[in-house]
């Protein structure tokens, strides 16, 4: 779609993908068009019939100079995740970006 994976990483359970996007990109095609054509690879190519997305996503921006931290964030999830629990940092990320939320709507 002409954007820029900067990096991809995740657990079992989750996948952040750290990407620069056109100013013309709507988010939502652009999650639609990932998680189609990730599903479509993953069947076909590794033969995993049992992978579903979620419904829903989460989508955060981050400015160009803390690119280099956001690809460490994102590619080392395994690492992360020994510390805090996904559900805990999503909940994190959002009070941090002033998100308003129901956390019976998050899972």
């Amino acid at each position: 779609m002409g954007g820029i994976a900067h990096a991809v990483g995740g657990t079992g359970g989750h996948l952040h993908i750290a990407a620069g996007l056109r100013a013309t990109h709507c988010l939502a095609d652009v999650m639609r068009e990932v998680k189609s054509e990730s599903s479509r690879w993953i069947h076909d190519e590794l033969r995993l019939a049992g992978l579903a997305w979620q419904e829903g996503y989460g989508a955060f921006t981050f400015t160009a100079p803390d690119l280099e931290a956001v690809r460490a964030y994102v590619l080392n999830q395994e690492e992360h995740h020994r510390v805090k629990t996904f559900q805990e940092e999503y909940v994190a990320m959002l009070k941090r970006g002033m998100v308003a939320y129901e956390e019976r709507f998050l899972w």
